[in-house]
């Protein structure tokens, strides 16, 4: 059974999604501030790269564990306490006198931001229903999607305006009013919600699933850039065992009436599995793509980062219709307005490919446009019907633990597509930073990014007809 409190509106679902907003902003407009970071910090590569990968591990690794603390003593207590820690880890950000304290409230928050975003999910799997909760669904995607494509966007204007001198400050600084607004109107706004009966949290799954999930998301996201050293590799044959001691564990605490960090039973509804598998190929090509686009505009053609940011607008227009008539598109086409949305993707790829293999040296970026609303068409088509696909079947007292696995799924989509689009990418390149090296290299990526959505549009065929009417 479910316990909960308050009644469903439209201010819980602003409240929530704000947070969601920019915890999951933070993962990609920290690319932005880059070059302005290394300058007045005066910081080396590999400080630079954790940076980025300290947030991200933290990400990754506690994102199962912040659902279950949702189910177990209520969703929107842990979204109040993690948006607390993210706000306070921002301000931390903003005023870091040095590299290595930067990178230590990078980490937190990032664990902060794991306590956030499974909640939201959870929240409005137990808040609304039927077409309300199908609604709720496609702004949550739609948020998710806004937040990537407009986070170079939003980066390159912070630094641009330079408040008060702040430079790349700006960019975490940002967070600490609109976190403390949407702290204030949470407990007002948003209902109380948990698993009905007394349970604990399951340690031993906790200990398993987090160093597992390291094992895997460190050496992604520091091997490239390390040469691939022995360690990465080690890390990687480590959690094997470490995950599948997990899954073991989690199986025999179900099986004797125990509750487990994941319930095996989530993953009998076969649009949770599928779909999980989806989310997590899809999104290795949306992050992967957001990286590779800012190195060829930035690096390759000298565009400063509101230039560059400024050509996501397009990107951002197209997904903002797909996301629109996705809805009425997926009441007549079911599952298969993914697959629509996956292969648009990939044909805004190839055009994408084929646009900058001719401008090459020469030729404005503004000829990549066309091939960049096509793009943002097909995400829009994906995103939000993905998500109500997914956590339709869901109980609910299993919302915010479905809704940790969504979200380590999606961020570890992210962590897989950045570390191989970034070998081809930067094989390709080879140790050149010019408009032709990068642009054969950006046009390579997208070919392999295509494949990736010609793999999302195959696996949503094995996703059940009965739940069509969810997209």
């Amino acid at each position: 059974m479910e316990e909960a409190a308050g009644a469903p509106g439209a201010g819980a679902l602003l409240v929530v999604l704000a947070g969601l907003f920019i915890t999951n902003l933070d993962f990609f407009i920290v690319n932005v501030a880059i070059p302005s970071l290394q300058q007045g910090m005066h910081a080396t590569s590999a400080e630079i790269q954790l940076v980025a990968a300290t947030f991200n591990i933290g990400l990754s690794a506690m994102l199962i564990t912040g659902g279950r603390l949702g189910d177990l003593y209520g969703r929107r207590r842990i979204f109040s306490i993690g948006l607390a820690l993210f706000t306070l880890a921002s301000l931390a950000c903003g005023i870091a006198p040095n590299m290595g304290e930067l990178i230590a409230a990078r980490a937190v928050q990032g664990a902060a931001a794991a306590l956030v975003i499974p909640q939201v999910l959870g929240i409005l799997t137990t808040t609304y229903t039927g077409k309300a909760r199908v609604a709720a669904f496609n702004a949550y995607g739609l948020t998710l999607g806004a937040s990537a494509v407009f986070g170079q966007l939003i980066g390159g204007l912070l630094i641009k305006a330079d408040v008060f001198g702040w430079d790349w400050r700006t960019i975490f600084l940002i967070n600490v009013p609109i976190g403390a607004v949407v702290l204030l109107l949470t407990p007002k706004l948003v209902p109380e919600s948990r698993a009905d009966g007394h349970t604990g949290l399951d340690l031993t799954g906790v200990v398993l699933v987090t160093a597992g999930l390291t094992a895997v998301v460190l050496p992604l996201v520091e091997g490239r850039e390390q040469g691939w050293p022995t360690w990465t590799w080690e890390c990687l044959v480590a959690a094997v065992p470490l995950l599948a001691g997990f899954w073991y564990t989690q199986r025999r605490k179900a099986a004797r009436g125990k509750s487990p960090l994941v319930n095996p039973s989530l993953f009998e509804d076969r649009a949770f599995g599928v779909g999980v598998v989806s989310l997590l190929v899809f999104f290795a090509a949306m992050a992967s793509f957001f990286l590779v686009l800012a190195l060829y505009l930035q690096e390759g053609r000298g565009q400063s980062a509101l230039r560059s940011g400024l050509l996501f607008i397009p990107l951002g227009l197209g997904f903002f219709v797909g996301s629109v008539q996705a809805p009425k598109a997926a009441a007549k086409l079911g599952k298969q307005v993914l697959a629509l949305g996956a292969v648009l993707l990939a044909a805004g790829d190839l055009a994408l490919a084929e646009t900058v293999w001719h401008l090459d040296t020469s030729g404005s970026v503004a000829w990549c446009i066309p091939a960049m609303v096509l793009g943002g068409f097909g995400m829009g088509f994906v995103v939000a019907p993905l998500t109500s696909l997914v956590l339709e079947g869901v109980a609910p007292h299993h919302a915010a633990a479905a809704s940790g696995v969504f979200s380590t799924a999606q961020e570890m989509g992210n962590a897989i597509g950045i570390a191989v689009i970034g070998v081809v990418f930067f094989s390709v390149a080879g140790h050149r930073i010019d408009a032709h090296s990068y642009a054969h290299a950006f046009g390579t990526s997208l070919l392999v990014q295509a494949g990736f959505c010609v793999l999302v549009a195959a696996l949503v065929q094995l996703l059940p007809r009965a739940r069509q009417a969810a997209a």
